[in-house]
């Protein structure tokens, strides 16, 4: 998989609720170039949730792109997920985007990479970026530990603990939630 050196995106699905949540900062090499970055984006009238890692430029490419999927396979995140990946390998211009989105629904949650890979996460937990083990670490933490904690409340807590940790992930973070199907 990518490793994506330029930001924290994580997703937890528990109990009724899905969260999406990521730090704000975006950096050229090694300076700040912006502080709050929206990097979460809802799609199909608030449906799907997404959030990226990477070039922002790419992301929002891949982010139109996979709109225009969803649009093509009726809101159908997986069968949408599954063919942006396909294109994202074997068209010339998409390979070269240094991007990777995580992407959720009531029922879904995925990770996708520009190899080629559509990822359902362990545990109902997805995270990319340069400090996604933190915030993987701390959120699996949270989740088997903390049953009474949302999971917007398990993203904010797990991306305030990379943002300790990680150099190019700060404490400017947003959170977008859905409903959970059951």
């Amino acid at each position: 998989m990518q490793k994506i050196k330029s930001t924290t995106v994580v997703a937890i699905k528990h109990g009724n609720q899905i969260a999406i949540g990521a730090d704000g900062q975006a950096t050229m090499g090694n300076t700040v170039a912006k502080s709050n970055v929206r990097k979460i984006r809802k799609l199909q009238n608030g449906k799907i949730v997404t959030g990226f890692a990477g070039s922002t430029a790419d992301a929002f490419t891949l982010i139109e792109r996979f709109d225009e999927k969803l649009n093509s396979y009726g809101g159908n995140i997986k069968r949408a997920a599954i063919e942006l990946a396909k294109d994202w390998r074997t068209d010339r211009y998409l390979r070269k985007l240094e991007a990777m989105m995580i992407v959720a629904d009531a029922s879904e949650l995925l990770i996708l990479s520009g190899t080629g890979d559509v990822l359902e996460p362990d545990h109902d937990i997805a995270t990319i970026g340069s400090g996604s083990m933190y915030a993987q670490a701390a959120a699996l933490a949270l989740k088997k530990h903390s049953s009474n904690l949302s999971a917007e409340e398990m993203v904010k807590e797990s991306l305030g603990i990379a943002a300790d940790i990680c150099i190019y992930t700060n404490h400017n973070i947003i959170v977008e939630t859905l409903e959970a199907a059951n």
